[in-house]
C-alpha cells in the first residue's frame, strides 16, 4: 500500500500534500508532491512524523507503573521492588507482558525499539535448556506487535563494583564474560530484530571485562548505562581513580556504536570525551524524572558532538512525543532559557538518530500520523506539533508498510489497555 501525508514532517522542514510508495521489503521507494489522493494511496491526515525509536526499554518494568510510590524513597528502593518482579518472570509470562508492552508502543508510534535485556536465566542463575529463551519471548513479543527490535543482550556480572551478585541478581548473570559472550553468539538476527551487547554498567560489569564486552562484535550497536545515580560515580572513583566515562574509555568503549543512557551526572571532561569519540546520549527524561534521577547535560552532549536520542526506559509513560518535550522542559527548568532545543532537533532525537542507534539506519517505511485538530493541537503552527501533541494524538502507525495500529487500537493484537490489564494482573 502507498500512502497520501496531508502534511509531512522531515528535519528539514514539513512538505505538503506528499505521496510515500512503498517498494518490496517495506522500504521507502520514492516521496513525491501529489495534489490529490491516488486511488492506490492510504490518507494519512494531520501531520505525519516518520516511525519514532524507542531507544532504551526494560519490557518488563512496565508492570512497576502505578506500583512504586508510597512511601517515597529512592532509585536504590525502587530497585528491590523491581528486583522482586523480574522474579516472578518466566519465559511464557515474558513473552504475554512484553508483547503487551510492545503493542502499548506501537499505538504510540513506535515503529522500533531496543530492549536493554538482562532477565537471561531462572531464578538462582540456573539455566534454561535454551539458555537464550527469554531473548526469544521478546523477538516474538515485537513480532506479534509489529514492530521492530534490537536486542541488546546485558552483560551483568557483579552486585556493585568489587561485590558479588545477590541472590535476586543471580538470574541476570552468565558468570564469566566468556559465559556471556559464547551464549550471545547462538542468537541471530532476523529481518525484525538485530543484536547488540550492553554493558550493564560499570557497577556489573568488572574493570578488567569491559574490553571483552566491548569488542564483542565491532557490526554490533554498544549500549551502556551511564552515571545514572552520583553513587555510582563515586564508587567508581573510589575504587579505580576515574569517572565512569573515563574507565569505558580506557577499555576502548566508547566509539560512533556506543550510545551511553542517561548521562545524567556528568563532568566537563566527561562530556568532552563522550563528545569526541561520536558516543550517542540516550536520555530518558520521564524515568528520570520518575526515579528523581536528575537531569542531564543534554545541550552540552548535543553541542561536544552526541548524537541525542529517547528512551522510555521504565515505561512510567510510553509517549515519544511526552519524552521529546520533555528533553526540552527539562533543559528549561535546568538552565531558565527556552528553546534549547529546536522542534527539528527534537524530531531527529525522536526519529533518525534513535533508529541509528539501534542499527537499524536507512529507508523503512514507518509512518506515524498525528491529529493537528484535537484539544492539545488545535491551532498550533505545524512545525510545533511535536511541543503540543500526545500518544492520544497519534490516529495511524505504519511500520514497514503495513499499518499496526489506528486510532489507539492495534491492528492484530485489538485493545491494548485490556491487554496490558490482564498480563500485569497475572504477575501480580
Amino acid at each position: 500500500m502507498n500512502y497520501w501525508c496531508e502534511r509531512l514532517w522531515q528535519p528539514s522542514g514539513i512538505r505538503d500534500r506528499v505521496l510515500v510508495t512503498v517498494g518490496e521489503g517495506g522500504t521507502i521507494d520514492t516521496l513525491s508532491i501529489m495534489d490529490r489522493v491516488p486511488s492506490d494511496a492510504y490518507r494519512l491526515s494531520g501531520l505525519v512524523f516518520p516511525g519514532f525509536a524507542n531507544v532504551h526499554s526494560h519490557a518488563f518494568h512496565r508492570a512497576l507503573r502505578g506500583r512504586t510510590h508510597g512511601g517515597g524513597g529512592t532509585f536504590w528502593t525502587w530497585r528491590e521492588r523491581m528486583y522482586a518482579l523480574a522474579g516472578r518472570l518466566d519465559p511464557d509470562g515474558y513473552l504475554a507482558l512484553a508483547r503487551a508492552v510492545y503493542a502499548e508502543m506501537a499505538v504510540a508510534g513506535v515503529s522500533c525499539v531496543g530492549e536493554f535485556h538482562y532477565v537471561h536465566h531462572a531464578a538462582g542463575g540456573v539455566r534454561y535448556e535454551d539458555p537464550n529463551v527469554m531473548a526469544q519471548a521478546l523477538r516474538q513479543a515485537a513480532a506479534d506487535a509489529g514492530i521492530r527490535m534490537t536486542l541488546l543482550d546485558t552483560c551483568y556480572l557483579a552486585g556493585g563494583i568489587d561485590t558479588p551478585v545477590s541472590p535476586e541478581q543471580q538470574r541476570f548473570s552468565d558468570g564469566t564474560v566468556d559465559a556471556w559472550s559464547e551464549r550471545v553468539a547462538a542468537l541471530r538476527p532476523d529481518a525484525t530484530m538485530r543484536v547488540g551487547a550492553a554493558i550493564h554498567s560499570v557497577r556489573a560489569v568488572p574493570r578488567a571485562d569491559l574490553p571483552a564486552v566491548a569488542a564483542s562484535d565491532v557490526h554490533w550497536p554498544l549500549h551502556v548505562h551511564l552515571s545514572e545515580q552520583p553513587a555510582e560515580n563515586e564508587a567508581c572513583l573510589a575504587a579505580y581513580g576515574r569517572t565512569p566515562t573515563e574507565l569505558l574509555a580506557e577499555a576502548g568503549a566508547l566509539s560512533p556504536r556506543t550510545t551511553a543512557v542517561h548521562a545524567t551526572h556528568l563532568s566537563t571532561s566527561d562530556i568532552e570525551l563522550l563528545g569526541g569519540t561520536g558516543t550517542g546520549a540516550c536520555l530518558c527524561p520521564t524515568t528520570e524524572a520518575d526515579l528523581a534521577d536528575g537531569i542531564g547535560p543534554a545541550r552540552e552532549l548535543a553541542d561536544a558532538g552526541c548524537p541525542i536520542s529517547l528512551g522510555s526506559d521504565q515505561h512510567a509513560v510510553v509517549d515519544p512525543l511526552a519524552e521529546a518535550r520533555a528533553l526540552e522542559h527539562g533543559e528549561r527548568l535546568r538552565t531558565g532559557r527556552r528553546g534549547r532545543f529546536t522542534p527539528a532537533e527534537l524530531g531527529v532525537a525522536l526519529t533518525s538518530a534513535g533508529h541509528a542507534s539501534l542499527g537499524w539506519p536507512g529507508t523503512h517505511a514507518d509512518l506515524v500520523a498525528v491529529r493537528t485538530d484535537s484539544v492539545r493541537t488545535a491551532g498550533c503552527e505545524p512545525d510545533q506539533v511535536l511541543l503540543a501533541a500526545t500518544a492520544s494524538d497519534v490516529h495511524t502507525v505504519v511500520v514497514g508498510g503495513r499499518i499496526v495500529a489506528r486510532d489507539g487500537h492495534h491492528e492484530r493484537l485489538g485493545d491494548v489497555g485490556r491487554l496490558l490489564t490482564a498480563e500485569i494482573g497475572r504477575l501480580w
